[in-house]
């Protein structure tokens, strides 16, 4: 197998979210929920708010060359099976958050919400920046907006802390 190959396959394998995105039925909801356990074991660790603003930089250079590499590979634009950007997206939702029921539920709720609903500069994004910029950057938006309502939510409910 050929190195050009192995880098196809792994760049597959990163844009679906390990084959999440493969889901016959919501393959962003697949994507979405397959972040979860790198989002729980960043909890788990007890990342610092560095380390996870490193894990997000990550994550996006890694998804934007996966999806890059994705699209030309498959020779389309935002395919619904590419879902890296659904993981960035709930990352940057979920990871100022306690990991919780509450804070899961409500922070995938809303960005999936954001993610699907597309108000805004998200839609401006995903129907007008071209390439892997827009299929990714879309997703990141909807986790700022999502974790912006999340933060409100959690201010009116728990108090400013």
């Amino acid at each position: 197998m050929s190195f050009k190959v192995l880098l196809d396959k792994l760049a597959v394998a990163l844009a679906t979210g390990a084959g999440s995105g493969f889901s016959p039925k919501a393959p962003g909801t697949a994507g979405s929920l397959a972040a979860l356990p790198l989002i729980w074991f960043a909890h788990l660790c007890e990342w610092t708010a560095v380390e996870m603003w490193c894990a997000i930089a990550v994550i996006t250079v890694v998804g934007l060359w996966s999806t890059d590499r994705v699209e030309k590979l498959w020779n389309t634009h935002d395919d619904q099976r590419i879902v890296i950007d659904e993981v960035a997206g709930l990352f940057i939702t979920l990871a100022w958050f306690p990991f919780s029921w509450f804070y899961v539920v409500v922070g995938f709720a809303l960005f999936r919400l954001f993610d699907i609903w597309k108000p805004g500069p998200i839609g401006y994004i995903d129907e007008k920046v071209p390439g892997a910029m827009g299929t990714f950057f879309d997703d990141v938006l909807a986790g700022f907006a999502a974790l912006g309502v999340l933060w409100v939510i959690d201010i009116i409910l728990i108090g400013i802390k």
